[in-house]
């Protein structure tokens, strides 16, 4: 079997490189660092983290964002390693006499399978450095089972994509237009199926078990034009202190989901303001803009990646062992584009969800008329997930979807000044 190891080993040196220039990045822009206008104010950590809080904090954020922006050149790199290592090649070819039914999905496992094992260090770091700080709970062995799980439908997911794609791009005309056609009723599907297929696979589902919580949320849901008859619990203590909820799924796969963690750490008014937030989503439509959204992008994404994906077989194609586009050793070459360009797209994508997430906190407060237990809510959260209240710009363009602790803190602040209310 050829293996270009030159070709590996100069990709490795220049990912070792970017390795360390991402760490002097992110050790240089230390976290919690606190506009001089708001040292001292509730959005300050200082006045709510202990100083070993904040100490762990500024250790832990750097390491963090680390490991996040090394992953992504790091999962580059294992499809460039499938490719250009010949095993893609070779895995074709040990197939080959099989019939297609059985070489195809076994092709697929493979690549599924190399991808998993060769990432899967990067998760095992990332896995240990929560749970040596208290954030992570869950046991060895629920990680694994969580892991096996996100891999078998990742492979059924990757499976069905992947020959509806080489299949359509074996036949003629555009392709490409036939691919995104065929990826909106998928994209639509998947938001259905989510909450009630995928999300049990991994934790287990109930409905509230405080019945007068739960009505004062369907009260707050029906007010928002909601139509929701339950609210859920989900059980996350087993595997984490953070703290969340939220509102998922289209039509008859509607939820409203509360963590168990978030009763057991929050107060009545910081659950509702956290639960009116969840359905401002619902209300503004931000469930159904995201979908639009994602049928969008997929056709920007597969124009792009498909002029990409033709001219990359035209030029490294031979020496990859690429017989054609519809040849399944593109597999690894697919792969790589979509990893890329959804990199790429992230600050746009993390900015567009930044904005709806602030839309949902003032839609909460004008909901309750009332900003009370924002702060609270957001130190709490802050304090359990020892997180960065005011990251550095790379930090927020990629890693970040979310406002961050300080500007949620801040608006609230206005909100109850403007409103003539007492700071919350």
């Amino acid at each position: 079997m050829p293996v270009r190891t030159r070709f590996s080993k100069k990709w490795l040196l220049l990912l070792l490189l970017y390795a360390i220039v991402v760490a002097g990045y992110v050790w240089y822009t230390s976290p919690n660092n606190v506009p001089r206008a708001y040292v001292g104010t509730a959005a300050d950590p200082a006045t709510y983290f202990t100083p070993q809080q904040l100490k762990d904090s500024e250790v832990l954020n750097p390491i963090r964002n680390w490991i996040f922006f090394t992953s992504v050149p790091w999962e580059w790199l294992i499809y460039l390693f499938l490719l250009s290592g010949g095993l893609a090649r070779y895995w074709r070819g040990a197939l080959s006499g099989l019939p297609l039914v059985v070489r195809f999905p076994l092709f697929v496992l493979l690549v599924d399978l190399a991808s998993f094992v060769l990432y899967l260090p990067l998760q095992i770091f990332s896995y240990a450095l929560s749970k040596q700080y208290g954030i992570t709970t869950q046991p060895v062995a629920g990680w694994i089972r969580d892991k096996l799980v996100s891999l078998g439908v990742g492979y059924l997911t990757m499976l069905a994509v992947s020959a509806v794609a080489f299949w359509i791009l074996s036949r003629r005309g555009r392709w490409w237009l036939k691919l995104w056609l065929i990826s909106v009723p998928f994209t639509v599907f998947m938001m259905y199926v989510q909450p009630v297929i995928i999300d049990p696979l991994y934790n287990k589902f109930t409905t509230l078990s405080d019945p007068q919580l739960e009505a004062k949320i369907l009260n707050l849901a029906a007010k928002a034009d909601i139509p929701a008859d339950h609210v859920y619990e989900v059980d996350m203590s087993k595997k984490t202190n953070a703290i969340n909820a939220y509102v998922t799924g289209i039509g008859p796969s509607l939820r409203i989901v509360l963590w168990d963690t978030t009763l057991k750490q929050l107060t009545e008014p910081e659950i509702l303001l956290i639960m009116a937030h969840e359905m401002g989503h619902y209300a503004m439509h931000h469930l159904e803009w995201s979908a639009v959204g994602a049928v969008g992008s997929s056709l920007v994404v597969i124009c792009i990646g498909g002029w990409v994906y033709v001219a990359a077989i035209r030029r490294w194609g031979e020496a990859w062992g690429i017989r054609g586009r519809s040849d399944m050793t593109a597999l690894p070459l697919l792969l790589l584009i979509m990893a890329v360009l959804s990199f790429v797209s992230l600050p746009i994508s993390n900015a567009v969800s930044r904005n709806a997430e602030s839309s949902a906190d003032a839609y909460a407060m004008r909901l309750l008329n009332s900003a009370e237990g924002s702060v609270s809510m957001q130190q709490k959260t802050g304090v359990i997930t020892l997180s960065d209240v005011n990251p550095p710009l790379l930090v927020r363009w990629f890693r970040d979807d979310h406002p961050s602790d300080m500007e949620r803190i801040i608006a609230a602040m206005d909100f109850a000044k403007s409103h003539g209310q007492k700071g919350p």
